[in-house]
């Protein structure tokens, strides 16, 4: 019962997001300032933001210039409270800080999947605070693992670093961004050496799967180049959950 309640807190949460979504990318502020139309501009009412209800009431359509409004916004304030229903679900025996840690590092990963999809980009604003946020938190309640996070996100970022110069060498193509680089260096400060290797590992399963699929669409061809920020975020996201789990798999599955 309770995790429904935190679903539908979610699902605000959720909404605020798509805000920070848009506002990062046309560089506005996300704190202050009423919601409008991107279309006609028209200011929504408070009615007009009920999460999902809204959408679905308007039948996806702007209320007052009819313009087709995006699926990202249902799309990001459901995935947002599910998630959050799950970190309650998974870790409700922990403290009230660890849970409202992970629920800020998993709002990170959602903005930066949703944004990398809808706009290409990785935004700055995003994963420099997370992963502060990332290093007080460990230097707060467990300094002992603080250097092994660290030097984690640093390796992280230096592999990939690594991999895009040697991928632009040989392609002159530039193969992986910028953001991509800064993401895997937050996902290895917040999650440590094993999951950040096991994030890349999903990052690239799923990122794989997914460009084979829009391959089969036509939606891309081989020379397309797919975002991998999404994929990295997905997997990441995957790792918080079942990371343990997936470990030991993999460990049993290799060694016996």
């Amino acid at each position: 019962m309770f995790e429904i309640l935190v679903f539908i807190v979610g699902l605000f949460i959720g909404s605020f997001l798509g805000v920070v979504i848009d506002r990062t990318y046309r560089k506005e502020t996300t704190i202050k300032g009423r919601s409008y139309c991107d279309k006609c501009k028209k200011e929504l009412a408070w009615y007009d933001l009920i999460p999902v209800l809204s959408f679905v009431f308007l039948k996806g359509r702007c209320r007052y210039c009819k313009t087709k409004l995006s699926l990202f916004y249902p799309i990001t304030e459901i995935s947002t409270g599910i998630l959050f229903a799950l970190v309650f679900y998974f870790f409700k025996t922990e403290n009230p800080i660890n849970i409202a840690y992970y629920l800020i590092i998993l709002s990170s990963f959602i903005v930066i999947f949703f944004q990398d999809i809808k706009y290409g980009i990785i935004p700055d604003k995003i994963i420099f605070p997370a992963m502060i946020i990332s290093i007080f938190y460990l230097f707060i309640n467990n300094p002992s693992s603080l250097i092994l996070h660290l030097a984690s996100g640093i390796g992280a970022f230096f592999f990939f670093l690594i991999i895009s110069y040697a991928f632009f060498a040989l392609t002159k193509k530039q193969g992986m961004g910028g953001g991509d680089i800064k993401l895997i260096a937050m996902v290895g400060s917040f999650l440590g050496w094993k999951n950040v290797l096991l994030t890349i590992f999903l990052g690239s399963f799923f990122g794989s799967i997914a460009g084979i699929a829009l391959i089969i669409l036509k939606k891309k061809n081989r020379k397309d180049m797919v975002p991998f920020g999404p994929f990295l975020s997905l997997g990441a996201i995957v790792s918080i959950f079942f990371g343990r789990e997936l470990i030991y798999l993999w460990l049993t599955i290799t060694f016996g």
